[in-house]
């Protein structure tokens, strides 16, 4: 995987970059993170400008998408920003991916049980009309003490020479398992199989290198740890899409768009690399001047101190949860951002949810686990809020 050093000094709180409610204790970014200041900002400036759009001049229709693929290519390590395309949304990327990747009667898809629906409908789709497999990958039972190794090795096995597409998030969506991409990319290139990573629930909390993972394709929804608006989504495409096929013919993704006076002129060839497959009207003038500056912060906090921080924040209530019957994950495999806290035996859920609503502490319960996802703006007080609603919940 890719490096965990932490680069600079350790972040600390970055509570006062938020204008969340006082007195909420907000351990849900999973669920959807909340805009920054700045992010929140910068969609009110660019809603005033909307409203007079004499502003608005042509180049400013590239600007601010050509901004967002930098930034998201320099936070991925993608070798070229145009290997960037904006998309509305991971099930938009998937979808390209699933138009573009060759698949035949009798090869197999390999993702992940309970795979989030987004990257989970296309390729059932796919298998649908050309007869192929879609073969779902069980995690290793209830226990959490490896379990992200021990699921890897599970997907590593369920990869044979028959799969054409191995796809699944770089952690689970539901109680954060993490997976070991490095191990799983080599075995998908040794079968010629196609690696597609849906990131949502990672990237901007977890360092993630496209040049170290290897993904065909790496597709991220920007309104979690991203820390973006909602609608907008970036993804990666490697060389196997060089010369794809978009969903859409859009006109600002052909060649010459620039030239608002030759549009009439139409032309066979598409704008360089990746962004033959942004979606149309991709270039909002709302949301993406937001995605912009929250790409910004995210590249001043570096994904690596932002893992370290959630790491820290959590790491006293650790043993105190465990004590409480909590299964709590370890092993080597472990996000920071993302804790599935499993059940004691005979806890009511609803109890659970009862107690933390009292609260107002908020997190989000998946299936038997309560998923906490924190980041950098919660403090101690957040988490001593969680212990002591799960205390009581426990009776």
């Amino acid at each position: 995987m890719p490096s965990t050093e932490v680069p600079g000094p350790p972040l600390d709180c970055q509570g006062d970059r938020f204008r969340l409610p006082p007195g909420e204790h907000y351990l849900n970014c999973a669920y959807q993170g909340p805009l920054p200041a700045v992010v929140e900002d910068a969609g009110v400036q660019a809603i005033a400008r909307k409203r007079a759009p004499a502003g608005i001049l042509p180049e400013d229709f590239f600007n601010d998408a050509d901004e967002a693929r930098a930034r998201f290519a320099r936070l991925v390590n993608a070798p070229r920003a145009d290997q960037i395309a904006i998309l509305p949304s991971v099930s938009y990327g998937v979808a390209i991916a699933a138009l573009n990747l060759p698949l035949a009667r009798g090869q197999n898809i390999v993702l992940t049980h309970e795979q989030f629906p987004g990257n989970v409908y296309g390729w059932r789709s796919l298998a649908d009309r050309v007869g192929a497999e879609v073969r779902t990958v069980a995690p290793p039972g209830s226990g959490t003490e490896g379990r992200g190794a021990a699921w890897s090795a599970r997907i590593l096995d369920a990869i044979d020479q028959n799969t054409g597409v191995v796809t699944l998030g770089n952690v689970h969506w539901t109680d954060g398992t993490r997976f070991d991409l490095m191990a799983i990319g080599a075995r998908a290139r040794e079968v010629g199989a196609a690696l597609v990573v849906d990131g949502t629930q990672s990237v901007g909390a977890l360092p993630f290198d496209v040049q170290e993972v290897r993904p065909d394709a790496l597709i991220v929804a920007a309104y979690k740890w991203l820390l973006g608006p909602y609608s907008l989504a970036l993804g990666y495409f490697g060389p196997r899409f060089s010369d794809g096929v978009p969903l859409e013919e859009g006109w600002i993704a052909r060649g010459g768009s620039e030239d608002f006076q030759g549009l009439v002129d139409y032309r066979d060839d598409y704008q360089p690399g990746s962004i033959r497959y942004d979606v149309g009207e991709r270039s909002n003038f709302i949301l993406l001047p937001m995605v912009n500056a929250a790409l910004a912060l995210i590249e001043a906090w570096r994904p690596s101190r932002i893992q370290d921080y959630c790491r820290r924040l959590l790491a006293d209530a650790v043993p105190e949860l465990a004590d409480l019957g909590f299964g709590v994950p370890a092993g080597d495999l472990v996000a920071h951002h993302i804790v599935g806290l499993r059940m004691p035996d005979g806890l009511d859920l609803q109890r659970v949810q009862r107690t933390l609503t009292e609260r107002r502490v908020f997190a989000s319960l998946r299936g038997s686990a309560l998923r906490v996802a924190p980041n950098v703006y919660n403090s101690a007080d957040d988490v001593s809020a969680l212990v002591s609603a799960l205390r009581a919940a426990v009776g």
